[in-house]
């Protein structure tokens, strides 16, 4: 999965705790329409510590010019 250290925009997702496997996760969604995007984890690098893992489905990615 591609990660990132931080959202785009902060109030773009929202968080929720997943339970589901057996696991005790955090649960990225998107703000506006409860997709799900991926989870975020705390073991990602500085300054925020924190790695989101986001499915690239939920990705669109735009050729640089």
């Amino acid at each position: 999965w591609p990660s990132f250290t931080q959202p785009i925009q902060p109030n773009a997702i929202k968080y929720e705790k997943d339970t589901s496997f057996g696991m005790v996760r955090v649960e990225v969604m998107c703000n506006t329409c409860d997709a799900h995007l991926g989870h975020v984890f705390p073991d990602g690098p500085e300054p925020s510590g924190l790695r989101y893992c986001v499915n690239s489905e939920s990705i669109i990615l735009e050729k640089e010019v």
